[in-house]
């Protein structure tokens, strides 16, 4: 893959690549300033302190609230959708005889996938929506039941199910994640302040 920049085109390592869509590379947000050298790769690819602590505390309360047959990973969960197809969960809930210990990206599905924000390098409005349906769908075809997507700049939260509605919550609202099993950002935000 090259990027053009005027008159030179430069080589764009794989490195920089965040995801995989069909063959077609999904760029670390950020990465046209670390090939310019006015950023270091770990700056872009790190999380905020509010992102991390959000993982961190969402994998442990779920890990207390779920039934047992569940595991959870955290932090960029790679998941292997095909051949030249990946993408990333930050959290992700597997049904235990789905999941595989081992060095390489998960080739199966877990039952739920959270995210908490994106990485992606969406340089408009109609990147953001198409990355946002494309992930949703090619997650839901690979055999994640649901996909929670909170947004931290906005404190907003959407919960998708195949076949369903998208669903739009406030941070305030108490979020199922499964029968049972909820949580409340606002409430895990409150305990720390």
């Amino acid at each position: 893959m090259t990027l053009s920049s005027g008159a030179k085109t430069q080589d764009i390592p794989s490195y920089l690549i965040y995801e995989m869509d069909d063959g077609r590379p999904i760029y670390y947000k950020g990465y046209k300033e670390v090939l310019a050298g006015t950023k270091d790769f770990e700056a872009i690819m790190a999380d905020s302190t509010l992102q991390a602590w959000l993982k961190s505390e969402l994998c442990a309360l779920l890990k207390i609230l779920l039934p047992a047959g569940y595991i959870i990973t955290v932090g960029e969960q790679g998941l292997q959708l095909g051949k030249l197809k990946w993408r990333a969960a930050d959290v992700a809930i597997f049904k235990k005889e789905n999941f595989v210990l081992s060095n390489h990206y998960s080739s199966k599905a877990p039952d739920i996938a959270i995210e908490i924000d994106t990485k992606a390098d969406l340089d408009s409005p109609g990147a953001s929506i198409d990355y946002f349906d494309r992930k949703n769908r090619q997650l839901f075809e690979f055999g994640v039941k649901k996909v929670i997507w909170i947004f931290t700049e906005v404190h907003m939260i959407k919960v998708l199910v195949p076949g369903e509605d998208m669903q739009h919550f406030e941070w305030e609202e108490d979020i199922t994640v499964m029968e049972g099993v909820q949580f409340n950002l606002q409430k895990i935000v409150d305990q720390l302040l």
